[in-house]
């Protein structure tokens, strides 16, 4: 399930831009989600494979060449799949986080 929302948030986060990295990690920190450099780089490599991710070189004033990912058309498709299922499990999981469930015998009161 983490994995599937890394994905998700990683697409979310780059919808509206273009980002190095490290910016990408930044942004899961302050969501309290945190992933280590190892893991965001192996999934940006696969969703490049699978072509919902692209990236380009942009020079840089202080050392070597950056690289910065951004959303693909069919990366945008995808977003809205997953987009339209997250919601679905939001709907029903507030569903039964709202509703008045009588209190499970290993829970205290």
């Amino acid at each position: 399930m983490r994995k599937g929302m890394l994905e998700y948030c990683v697409l979310l986060f780059l919808a509206g831009r273009r980002a190095y990295p490290s910016d990408i990690l930044d942004a899961l920190s302050e969501a309290d989600l945190i992933v280590v450099e190892g893991t965001l780089y192996t999934l940006l490599n696969r969703l490049r494979k699978e072509d919902k991710l692209s990236y380009e070189w942009e020079e840089s004033k202080k050392g070597p060449p950056r690289k910065y990912y951004f959303i693909t058309p069919y990366g945008r498709e995808v977003l809205e799949v997953m987009s339209a299922a997250w919601d679905e499990i939001n709907k029903t999981v507030n569903h039964f986080r709202a509703s008045e469930l009588p209190a499970l015998p290993f829970t205290k009161q």
